[in-house]
């Protein structure tokens, strides 16, 4: 079997774990951070810590915040009523919500997610939120079920690091924005060269470590793929996280979160 494949099927096992498993934990319960273990910590706190507004939080459906991320696309979105948005790896559909609230009910949210049991929990959430103009569709972020020139605005929360095939989803994303749309990703990425033992470990990719790209292998590939106006914006690992997810492992020093905008 292809590495590439080994690393799909490991990251789909992972998260089909985690949306089977989240059901059955109450509100402020342990969670998943980027599928690793976060010990004391619940999926509301980490994501206050990863920027969320106690309003994201609050009215979102019951089991659409699993904890999961790295940052928080809607800050640096600007997402406007009547959009377009399509969201990379989109889990339970916390940032489909938040999104479908700012773009109204004359604009569209499209939440894509390789997980058979992430789309099934994001669609069960759909149907506690009463949200129309959100939909969410069973595909893989390097070949999205998306129309071309669809999407005024792609996101994306810690996603596309666990892709083994990074080059196709930007040059996907590409093909599926409109002329002048926007790219708003938060992900994780490498500050230097990851050794092999870290890239090659199943668990450490499918934690959202081990495939990180370098800053600047993901400005290139987002210029290959068309994309212009980049920008990637590192920034500083919260102290609170480090401590609980990844705790004595040395793997902060070579990977950090980042915010990533470009245009088409």
């Amino acid at each position: 079997m292809k590495q590439s494949q080994k690393i799909k099927d490991k990251v789909r096992q992972t998260y089909g774990q985690i949306a089977d498993r989240g059901a059955l934990l109450p509100k402020e319960s342990p969670s998943a951070s980027c599928g690793c273990e976060t010990p004391g910590l619940g999926s509301d706190q980490i994501s206050t810590l990863l920027g969320y507004s106690s309003e994201d939080i609050e009215t979102a459906p019951q089991g659409a915040n699993l904890g999961l991320g790295c940052g928080s696309p809607k800050t640096i979105a600007d997402i406007k009523k009547g959009e377009t948005v399509v969201d990379l790896g989109s889990g339970g559909g916390f940032d489909c919500f938040i999104a479908a609230k700012q773009v109204g009910q004359k604009g569209r949210v499209i939440g894509v997610d390789m997980t058979p049991g992430m789309i099934t929990r994001a669609r069960k959430n759909k149907e506690s939120a009463l949200a129309g103009n959100v939909e969410f569709r069973l595909g893989e972020i390097e070949h999205l079920p998306v129309g071309d020139d669809t999407a005024d605005l792609i996101i994306s929360n810690c996603v596309i690091n666990l892709s083994p095939e990074k080059r196709q989803v930007f040059k996907d994303a590409f093909r599926v924005l409109k002329t002048g749309g926007r790219l708003a990703i938060s992900d994780i990425l490498a500050l230097k060269p990851l050794p092999e033992k870290i890239k090659e470990d199943l668990n450490l990719i499918s934690a959202c470590i081990g495939g990180a790209a370098t800053i600047d292998e993901t400005k290139q590939m987002l210029k290959d793929a068309g994309f212009k106006d980049i920008t990637i914006t590192p920034n500083p690992v919260n102290p609170e996280l480090i401590e609980t997810y990844l705790l004595g492992s040395g793997i902060g020093d070579y990977v950090a979160p980042a915010d990533i905008t470009a245009v088409k």
